[in-house]
C-alpha cells in the first residue's frame, strides 16, 4: 500500500530513483527523463527474469529530482559508485564521466580527461563522451590559440569572426573558450548557424551537415548541470521546506565535487521552523562535518554562526544546487502531507462522526470486551484497547474466568468488575467508551457493574447477526442503525473483528491446554516431561490417538505408557461419540 500511494505522487520531472529492500538497503539505482512513467513501469506489465526478481524485493523507494536529464545521468553514476547496488552492473568500475581540460601556457591544449589530477582548468563532467571529444576538438579548430594547423580549417575562419580584434592574441581566444565551457554558447552557436546557412546557400551541403552535427554535439556537451562541480570539495547542500505543521529537510551529500547520496526527513515542529531545523542539524553534524554547508536564504548569516563552515550562496552553481535541494524538500513535504496528513485527517473525520452519533466529546480511549467458551469449557474473556485512533496491542488483556459453568452474563459481570476495580485501585486511565460483544443483556450487566463502582462510562453493545458479523449498536436499550453510514460501520466493525480474533485465539489455546491436561492426567506413567513432549509434537487428541508406537518412542514415550495413552484416549473418544 505504501508503494502504491507513493507511485501516485511521483512527479514528471527528470531525476534518479533508489529502490530499497525490506532492510532499507539500496538494491537498484536508475535515472529517468520522466520519474512518474519510469518508476511506475516497474510495477506494471511483464518483465524479464532479472527485473521480476528486482521488483519482488522492492519494499520502498526514494527519488531525487534534477533539473535536466543530463543531471540525472551524472547523479545516477555517482549514486551507483557510492552504494554499489546489487542489481546495477554498469558503472561499477572506477571510471568517471569525462571532463574537458584547458591548459594555458606556451603550448595551450584542450583535451578530454577522466581524472582530477590536472594541470589546467577543467569543466564538466559530461555524460556523452563522444560529444565531449568532438567539442574539445572543435574548440581547438575554432580557436587555435597560436598553434599552426596543417590541414585547411574552415572553423578557424568562424573563430576569427567571433574574436574580431587581435586574432593572434590567444588570451582573448582563451577567454571565449572559458565562457563557452561555462555555458555561454550563444555567440558560438549563432556564428555556426550563420555559417551553416551560408554553405547551404552555395550548395556545399556536406560542409553544412558537418556544422549541423557540430551544433548538436555542442548542445549535448554544454547543457548546464550542477550535480557535479569541478572544485572536488566535500560539502553538504541543505534544502528546507515547511508549512504550519511540518518541516522537511533534504540534504545532498557532495563528495569530491559529486552528489553521491541524500538524506531526507519530514517531522512535526514547534516554535520557529528556522530554530527547529538548526537544532536538528546541530545534532546531525555533532560528530562529523564536511568542508562546507550550503544553506538557503531562509537563514541569516547570524543564525548560522553556530554551524561551522556554513555558507549562504547568493548566485552561481552553489546557489542553484541549494535551490535543487530545496525543490526536493518541498516535494517531500507535499508528498508527506498527501500520504499521511490526509490519512490522519480522514481518520479524525470518522472519529468526529462517531462522537456526534453517540454524543461524546472524546473517544481517545475505548476498551472492548468479548467472552468465549464451549459448553462451559475453559471460559475466558478478552479486552482490546483502541487509543488515540489506533489499536494499542501492548494494553490488550486476557482473563481466565472462574468456575466451569459460566454463562455469558456472568462472564461479562466478572470481567467488567475485575477490570475496573483494577483501574480504580491502580489509578489507570478511565476509558471514554466501553464496548461489549452482545445485546441489551450484556450492556445492562456492564452498566450495572460500572455504576456499582461509581464510574460514569458510556457502554455500547456490538450486536451481531447469525453469521457473527456486526449488525448494529445497542445504546440505552435502543438499537442504533449504523449500516447506512459506511465510515461509522467500518469503524465499529474493525473493533468488533479485532476483539473477536483476540478472544478466539486465546480461547483455542486455553481449551487445548485444558483438554490435554485433564485427559493426560489420567494416563499412568505420563509425567510433566512426557506430557510436554506430546503437546509440542501433536496438534489434537486425534493425532495422539492415531500415532504409532514407533513415533511415540521417538519423543521418549515407552511402550507401557504408549499403551496407557491409547487406552485412556479410546475411552474418551467413545464417551464423546455416545
Amino acid at each position: 500500500m505504501k508503494i502504491k500511494n507513493k507511485l501516485s505522487l511521483l512527479p514528471t520531472n527528470p531525476g534518479c530513483y533508489l529502490m530499497k529492500d525490506i532492510k532499507g538497503t539500496i538494491i537498484y539505482v536508475g535515472k529517468a527523463k520522466n520519474l512518474k512513467n519510469r518508476v511506475k513501469s516497474y510495477f506494471t506489465g511483464a518483465h524479464n527474469l532479472k527485473t521480476t526478481k528486482l521488483v519482488s524485493e522492492i519494499n520502498d523507494f526514494d527519488i531525487v529530482v534534477t533539473n535536466s536529464e543530463q543531471e540525472s545521468l551524472i547523479l545516477e553514476l555517482n549514486l551507483i559508485k557510492e552504494h554499489r547496488p546489487k542489481y546495477n552492473i554498469v558503472f561499477m568500475d572506477d571510471k568517471t564521466y569525462p571532463f574537458i581540460e584547458v591548459i594555458d601556457g606556451d603550448n595551450p591544449q584542450i583535451k578530454v580527461v577522466r581524472t582530477k589530477n590536472v594541470k589546467g582548468r577543467i569543466f564538466g563532467p559530461y555524460p556523452n563522451v563522444i560529444s565531449a571529444r568532438e567539442t574539445a576538438r572543435f574548440l581547438e579548430l575554432l580557436f587555435p590559440m597560436g598553434r599552426e594547423e596543417k590541414v585547411p580549417n574552415f572553423y578557424e575562419e568562424i573563430g576569427n569572426k567571433i574574436v574580431s580584434e587581435n586574432n593572434d592574441d590567444y588570451k582573448k581566444q582563451l577567454d571565449k573558450i572559458y565562457r563557452f565551457l561555462k555555458g555561454d554558447i550563444k555567440e558560438v552557436v549563432d556564428a555556426l548557424v550563420d555559417a551553416m546557412n551560408y554553405y547551404s546557400e552555395i550548395m556545399m551541403f556536406e560542409r553544412a551537415a558537418i556544422i549541423r552535427d557540430q551544433i548538436e554535439h555542442i548542445k549535448n556537451t554544454t547543457e548546464k548541470q550542477i550535480i557535479s562541480l569541478n572544485d572536488f570539495k566535500d560539502r553538504d547542500v541543505i534544502g528546507i521546506a515547511y508549512n504550519d505543521e511540518d518541516l522537511a529537510i533534504q540534504i545532498l551529500f557532495m563528495r569530491n565535487g559529486r552528489v553521491v547520496d541524500q538524506h531526507q526527513n519530514v517531522f512535526a515542529f514547534v516554535g520557529s521552523p528556522q530554530e527547529f531545523a538548526l537544532s536538528y542539524l546541530i545534532q546531525f553534524y555533532e560528530v562529523n562535518q564536511p568542508d562546507e554547508l550550503l544553506f538557503s536564504n531562509m537563514f541569516d548569516n547570524e543564525d548560522l554562526t553556530i554551524m561551522k563552515n556554513a555558507i549562504i550562496p547568493k548566485k552561481g552553481d552553489k546557489k542553484k544546487i541549494v535551490d535543487l535541494a530545496t525543490k526536493n524538500a518541498k516535494m517531500d513535504l507535499e508528498n508527506y502531507n498527501q500520504l499521511y496528513r490526509n490519512k490522519h485527517e480522514k481518520k479524525n473525520q470518522v472519529i468526529d462522526k462517531v462522537k456526534a452519533l453517540i454524543g461524546l466529546e472524546s473517544i481517545d480511549l475505548i476498551e472492548t470486551f468479548d467472552n468465549s467458551q464451549l459448553f462451559g469449557t475453559a471460559p475466558i474473556s478478552a479486552m482490546i484497547v483502541f487509543e488515540k485512533g489506533d489499536f494499542n496491542k501492548k494494553k490488550y488483556r486476557k482473563y481466565h474466568l472462574k468456575g466451569t459453568n459460566v454463562d455469558d452474563y456472568a462472564a461479562m459481570q466478572e470481567v467488567i468488575y475485575r477490570r475496573y476495580q483494577k483501574v480504580l485501585l491502580e489509578k489507570l486511565p478511565i476509558p471514554n467508551l466501553v464496548l461489549v460483544d452482545g445485546g441489551k443483556g450484556q450492556v445492562n450487566i456492564a452498566e450495572e457493574v460500572l455504576k456499582q463502582l461509581n464510574l460514569e462510562v458510556m457502554v455500547l453493545g456490538l450486536k451481531k447477526n447469525n453469521k457473527h458479523q456486526l449488525e448494529n449498536l445497542i445504546y440505552q436499550d435502543k438499537e442504533l442503525i449504523i449500516s447506512d453510514d459506511k465510515d461509522i460501520y467500518t469503524f465499529f466493525s474493525k473493533i468488533s473483528e479485532e476483539v473477536h480474533r483476540y478472544a478466539i485465539t486465546f480461547h483455542r489455546t486455553t481449551r487445548k491446554k485444558h483438554a490435554y491436561s485433564s485427559i493426560f492426567d489420567k494416563v499412568k506413567g505420563l509425567g510433566p516431561k512426557r506430557k510436554k513432549a506430546l503437546l509440542k509434537t501433536y496438534n489434537n487428541i486425534e493425532d495422539v490417538y492415531n500415532a504409532t508406537e514407533e513415533e511415540m518412542n521417538k519423543i521418549g514415550i515407552p511402550k507401557a505408557v504408549y499403551e496407557n495413552i491409547k487406552e485412556v484416549l479410546k475411552s474418551e473418544i467413545s464417551n464423546q461419540e455416545s
